[in-house]
């Protein structure tokens, strides 16, 4: 089966969403599956990627104040998609790409969208939530029509399309590398280079965007701080909002470490911290929460966020949406033991393993539609 994967906002600081898509095309590929992976670039390129997925960047624009993403046009990707004739279609762009589900439908090419974020939350950032929720629940319904299936990774994803009635919504929960992110790989000279013994190591991971809410993991150490808690937050990730977060740390021990690509040095970083922030407040799985977990380290999150489902009282805490409350999730998590924290952070984690949501996947992609039997060779696609 050929499957072609489309994604515009992925690029070399997506995150959760790039690691996503990547992990389940290479998981496609080791079942035996072609992969195509359409993605918006500097410039026209194709390429086999080490995983085995043939990745295609079509040259696109950056879109202001990104942060450096760029919107593949939809033209030039329907024509590329006329040329690969795939079997099954997989979308994870709910706004630029969302057109394909009618594309697909078109030609009975079986189509999947996958929501990796909560419309109606991101709507509510811009407008009051009444009117966001509405404007949501009309382009969900549209969604929900012109796609096959609707892929959400937790319930808190799922909620939204739930409440409009949408019959056709499967799960597939994510995944995390359990060797790559790991307690061993605790280094204590990492430690060093931010805080002495006497200190607790915090961690803020993911990209620094408006949703992302970096400011509450600032506003939180600055409260432990004025408490005379020995802290220091090291905050890895970049974006749009970066200046102005490091305006706000000025005088406090934060220290910016910027996106780091090294997925090694993620780990090490990640094992060696004491505890992990999660303040968004809309976040769908959160997978740097997951990477945390695995690597022993407890996770304070957004009560409001998919987070919820992901820690407990024994491995993590919850807060309410505001600085305050997250310095009190940290006192209340450094309260247990740090090497029961540590384990049941590990333990929580390994529930989530990538075949898993691999052959959730798989499972999608292979229901009844009608497949166009395509014939092209992997050689034909550079």
């Amino acid at each position: 089966m050929r499957i072609v994967q489309l994604a515009n906002f992925y690029g070399a600081r997506s995150g959760g969403l790039r690691t996503a898509v990547d992990r389940w095309g290479a998981g496609y590929v080791a079942a035996g599956h072609e992969v195509v992976l359409v993605v918006p670039g500097a410039t026209d390129h194709a390429e086999t990627m080490p995983n085995g997925v043939h990745r295609i960047e079509v040259a696109a624009g950056r879109l202001p104040f990104s942060g450096g993403y760029r919107l593949a046009p939809a033209r030039r990707v329907a024509g590329i998609l006329r040329h690969l004739r795939p079997d099954a279609l997989e979308v994870s762009d709910r706004l630029t790409l969302r057109g394909f589900g009618q594309w697909a439908h078109r030609r009975g090419i079986h189509s999947t969208m996958v929501s990796h974020e909560r419309l109606d939350r991101l709507l509510s950032m811009a407008m009051p939530p009444p009117i966001a929720r509405a404007m949501a629940d009309e382009a969900n319904r549209r969604t929900a029509v012109s796609f096959d299936t609707v892929v959400c990774t937790t319930d808190f994803a799922a909620a939204e399309f739930d409440r409009i009635g949408a019959t056709n919504v499967a799960h597939a929960p994510l995944g995390v590398d359990l060797e790559v992110f790991d307690p061993r790989h605790a280094d204590p000279a990492v430690g060093a280079r931010f805080a002495d013994d006497t200190t607790t190591l915090i961690t803020h991971c993911g990209r620094l965007s408006p949703e992302k809410r970096a400011d509450r993991s600032i506003e939180a150490v600055a409260r432990l701080h004025a408490d005379h808690r020995r802290v220091h937050l090291v905050v890895a990730g970049d974006g749009p909002c970066r200046p102005a977060l490091e305006r706000s740390a000025q005088g406090l021990p934060v220290t910016f470490v910027g996106h780091l690509a090294d997925r090694q040095l993620l780990a090490t970083l990640l094992a060696t911290t004491e505890i992990s922030l999660a303040p968004g407040p809309h976040e769908t799985f959160c997978l740097s929460a997951l990477e945390s977990l695995a690597s022993g380290t407890p996770v304070v999150g957004s009560r409001s966020s998919a987070v919820a489902g992901l820690v407990d009282a024994t491995c993590g805490a919850l807060a309410a949406n505001s600085g305050a409350a997250f310095a009190d999730a940290i006192e209340q998590v450094l309260e247990l033991p740090r090497p029961e924290r540590e384990r049941a952070a590990r333990r929580r984690a390994t529930r989530y393993r990538w075949p898993d949501s691999v052959e959730a996947m798989l499972t999608v992609h292979h229901r009844p539609g009608t497949l166009n039997g395509s014939s092209r060779s992997a050689g034909e696609l550079a």
